[in-house]
């Protein structure tokens, strides 16, 4: 059976449109989900994980591991306009985006507000893919208007798309052949043969290790599939999925929607979602640019200064403070932010955390008033809070180039 073929619905079957899709890896995955534990992602069935949480994080940090963004949505927006209709929808100015390179992206509501995070990846002088966690077609076309000569496409389910995190990423790729990618800095896109097609590789990724992404089609996905895992079976690969990801990206300090911030075309509460400054994105924010979307109340916003600041934390102990509110003094009286999330970091041996807090209160002392269970038995204990403004988990391999031979 084909991958088209699996993707393909049934068409006698009353409840085909309910069905989650299976991605374009699908047939070797499921054989490697020991656990059947799947989830859902932009409607394709997804791992939270295939063995044990913890094992496949710690193949992120120690070997390599692929994840499946086969459901993360893809735009190719194209044409003489593409550049000016996307510089004027994401508040990054892309016009200093040189071909074959990714940057991250995010795109605000007219009041500022996060609609999305991304990247756009420059494929040609006039061609931009843009990848993001959900669907944003409707919002690409009402940003189109105006705009005559753009044509946006949803390509979600034209690339077999595998992301290949870990210290020995490259070793792998370089088994299979690919040793050119040794030259790729941080962010940088290449073009290979594989098979007899082509494979893209970007040195890009979600857990702030030395890490890819291979994109391809979908024809060649299972061979791509089988290529990686022959030559990295004496270098640890496994496949990770969605919970050891989210440990992985909260070491590296990466926002996740729904945690540290809710989308706003989404958001039912007026101000129960976020804007880039409010989640310390301000370099994110390019002012120079004459216009783009939310610049007006990004500017107010900017000089008067947010009221809340996503911010890190050590908190003493080792009581993961997950979902606790965060105090200015021991006693637990002046409430002050909350937590968004929180782990005990194996790699940094530390109690770690994101949190948005109230910008007057954050050069203060902060106290965490965090629950957890023991036994069945319900235990509380007030901790004490320190910043930290670098990521928590920053490897050098991350960013050097060529990166070593593990």
């Amino acid at each position: 059976m084909s991958n088209t073929d699996i993707l393909r619905q049934d068409i006698n079957d009353p409840y085909a449109g309910e069905r989650l899709k299976l991605s374009h890896f699908h047939q070797r995955q499921s054989l490697l989900n020991l656990r059947d534990a799947w989830s859902s992602w932009n409607g394709f069935k997804f791992a939270d994980y295939y063995y044990d949480v913890d094992y496949e994080y710690f193949c992120i940090r120690n070997t390599c591991g692929t994840y499946d963004i086969c459901p993360m949505q893809k735009y190719r927006i194209e044409g003489p306009d593409a550049l000016a209709m996307l510089n004027r929808m994401v508040t990054r100015d892309l016009r200093k985006l040189k071909l074959n390179r990714v940057t991250y992206v995010a795109w605000c509501t007219d009041s500022g507000r996060l609609i999305d995070d991304g990247t756009i990846f420059r494929l040609g002088e006039d061609t931009f893919l843009l990848t993001c966690g959900s669907p944003c077609l409707a919002w690409l076309r009402k940003s189109a208007l105006g705009f005559d000569q753009v044509r946006i496409t949803d390509d979600t389910e034209s690339w077999a798309a595998l992301s290949l995190q870990g210290p020995t990423s490259y070793s792998v790729l370089k088994e299979m052949g690919l040793s050119e990618v040794a030259q790729l800095k941080p962010f940088d896109i290449g073009h290979y043969p594989f098979a007899d097609g082509e494979i893209m590789i970007s040195r890009t990724g979600f857990t702030g290790d030395l890490g890819y992404e291979l994109w391809i089609e979908p024809d060649y996905a299972i061979a791509l599939w089988d290529s990686l895992y022959s030559a990295g079976a004496d270098f640890g690969i496994q496949p990770y999925g969605e919970s050891a990801t989210n440990m992985a990206r909260l070491e590296a300090g990466f926002i996740m929607p729904y945690m540290e911030f809710n989308e706003a075309l989404k958001t039912i509460n007026f101000e129960y979602d976020q804007t880039p400054l409010e989640l310390d994105l301000e370099w994110l924010v390019d002012f120079k640019k004459p216009h783009f979307n939310g610049r007006r109340a990004l500017l107010a916003q900017k000089k008067s200064g947010p009221k809340t600041l996503l911010t890190k934390l050590n908190i003493e102990g080792n009581k993961p403070a997950e979902e606790a509110i965060l105090y200015s003094d021991q006693k637990c009286a002046h409430e002050i932010g909350y937590v968004t999330s929180a782990m005990w970091s194996p790699s940094v041996k530390a109690n770690i955390a994101l949190a948005m807090v109230d910008t007057a209160a954050i050069n203060g002392e902060i106290w965490a008033e965090i629950y957890y269970q023991k036994e069945l038995r319900h235990h509380h204990k007030v901790a004490r809070c320190t910043l930290q403004t670098k990521p928590f988990w920053a490897p050098d391999r991350a960013r050097m180039t060529p990166p070593e031979l593990v």
